[in-house]
């Protein structure tokens, strides 16, 4: 299997999962990682560009588990995260990582954050190394083990 499908599968598979757990993922701890992770993958090459912005608003309107939450305030979630990575992302990122470990309690929403880290990543078909650095960065914060994400 290529590359390519093999990425599309697991980002597909990953949203399903998510969405198994809908019910679940309701927490404000969820909604802080989640947002976090969501801005630390559209900066992880250092810079971001529209489309990636684009990718995660309509993540943010579409997906189902994150319609548990208000768009706007998830929306200003996202950016607020976005302003600190742009700003000085090596800064930016120990305050980025610290809001995803606020779902480590919850093994449920510590997978679905990495989850939504690799349906973000893999959005325009190409889940990049520093993409997929930053999401296992992200595991490691969150306790979890890499492999079990292929990364």
């Amino acid at each position: 299997m290529a590359l390519w499908d093999r990425l599309k599968e697991s980002a597909s598979t990953m949203q399903t999962q998510l969405m198994a757990k809908k019910n679940d993922l309701k927490s404000g701890a969820f909604r802080d990682a989640g947002m976090a992770m969501c801005a630390l993958v559209a900066a992880a090459d250092g810079s971001v560009d529209p489309s990636e912005r684009r990718r995660v608003a309509q993540l943010i309107a579409t997906n189902e588990v994150l319609q548990n939450f208000p768009a706007d305030d998830l929306r200003r979630r996202f950016e607020d995260n976005l302003n600190k990575l742009t700003a000085d992302f090596a800064f930016g990122k120990v305050s980025v990582m610290q809001e995803i470990a606020k779902a480590k309690k919850k093994p449920a929403e510590a997978r679905a954050v990495i989850q939504i880290g690799i349906v973000i990543g893999g959005a325009d078909g190409d889940f990049d190394k520093d993409e997929q650095a930053v999401v296992r960065e992200a595991c490691y914060a969150l306790d979890l083990p890499p492999h079990e994400f292929d990364l």
